[in-house]
């Protein structure tokens, strides 16, 4: 077999089945890269590995692994950075520590390893010119005649903890505050009043975020880097049926019943805001609909009562939420004298609603939500 540039597509599968469900743990994620490592240099017929070391000294810098390989009769070494998040900022660091690991060993080839590199760490890793590899399937390792990558496979360990923890309902609240006006620089105290929580929960969204690459600082403050991945990533992990939800059934015109239900509410002090697809058709109407839908803050059956609603298990055509949280109610405004969620409220709610609610939602991200981008 002649020494051409190698290309190829890797299937771990077998490999990391018994990865797959298992929960990352900190403590043996070094042995679990080495023996993925291995496997990836075993499939090129070529190389022949002569030694996996943990924890070789390179200068004053010891490496998670050194692989010391043979391609072509040639000396090849890797120095393998482990971590336990692949997030791009962690990624980007261990992209620094690499090059400078690098300066003092002419001839090295780097390598970031995690659990699970997504494709925007991966292009962090091509930029620093460093190869990846993750225990997905995910990696790119190109050295010498060597071109190995695969690319696209899922994340087998959904960091659940990290989700619900930056989508928890206080840390959603700050996510409101930033999204509502993106190009606002803000103060961390600042942050936190405005958002209603504590200046430790702000601390943890902003280190969730920056790890992400999504909020950058300054002189002025925090400011959202990446406000579509965030609404993208949100969107992924929102459902507004977390809000309990009232369906009934009115013989009045959608119109009507929206109009009666702000001035009952108003009339009673109660905070309430459309949304869904009563929403959508305040802020950029592009379907036509058949409920009414409204988070009402309080006292939900004197509303339906004041309004002759009547409560349904089929057949519905107004649906009235208690909000999860009241951040859910964070930049309602007044629109045709009714309030109405924010546009990321009603975005992030319609994507649920069955029957072109991700057509109105995305109507709503074109025509409202980027302009503010």
């Amino acid at each position: 077999m002649t020494v051409d540039n190698f290309h190829y597509n890797m299937l771990f599968q077998q490999m990391l089945k018994g990865y797959f469900s298992m929960k990352v743990d900190e403590t043996n994620i070094v042995g679990k890269i080495e023996d993925s490592l291995r496997a990836c240099l075993q499939r090129v017929p070529f190389l022949e590995i002569n030694s996996l070391e943990r924890g070789l000294n390179l200068g004053d810098a010891p490496m998670d692994i050194v692989a010391d390989v043979r391609v072509a009769k040639q000396r090849q070494r890797l120095a393998i950075e482990v971590k336990s998040s692949g997030q791009p900022r962690v990624a980007r660091t261990a992209a620094y520590r690499l090059a400078r690991v690098l300066e003092s060993n002419p001839g090295l080839y780097g390598v970031f390893a995690a659990p699970y590199i997504s494709p925007r760490t991966a292009e962090i890793c091509v930029q620093e010119k460093i190869g990846y590899l993750d225990l997905a399937g995910n990696c790119r390792l190109t050295f010498g005649q060597v071109y190995i990558e695969q690319q696209g496979s899922p994340n087998p360990f959904a960091q659940k903890r990290d989700l619900r923890s930056l989508y928890s309902p206080k840390a959603a609240r700050v996510l409101r505050v930033l999204l509502t006006d993106p190009k606002k620089p803000w103060r961390v105290q600042a942050l936190a009043e405005e958002a209603e929580v504590s200046l430790g929960q702000v601390s943890n969204v902003k280190s969730l975020l920056e790890d992400r690459e999504w909020l950058g600082s300054s002189e002025a403050g925090l400011l959202l880097k990446d406000s579509r991945s965030l609404l993208v990533e949100w969107a992924e992990n929102s459902n507004y049926r977390k809000n309990v939800s009232r369906n009934y059934y009115t013989l009045k015109s959608i119109a009507e019943i929206e109009a009666d239900l702000a001035n009952a509410c108003e009339e009673e002090s109660i905070q309430y805001a459309l949304t869904g697809f009563s929403g959508a058709a305040r802020y950029a109407p592009s379907v036509r609909y058949q409920r009414a839908m409204a988070y009402v803050s309080r006292d939900v059956e004197s509303i339906a009562k004041i309004l002759s609603l009547k409560e349904v298990t089929s057949g519905a055509n107004v649906t009235l939420f208690i909000p999860y949280d009241e951040g859910v109610l964070y930049g309602a405004r007044p629109i045709d004298r009714m309030c109405i969620a924010s546009p990321v409220q009603v975005y992030l709610d319609l994507l649920g609603v069955k029957g072109r609610g991700e057509e109105a939602a995305k109507a709503i991200l074109d025509e409202v939500i980027r302009r503010s981008w």
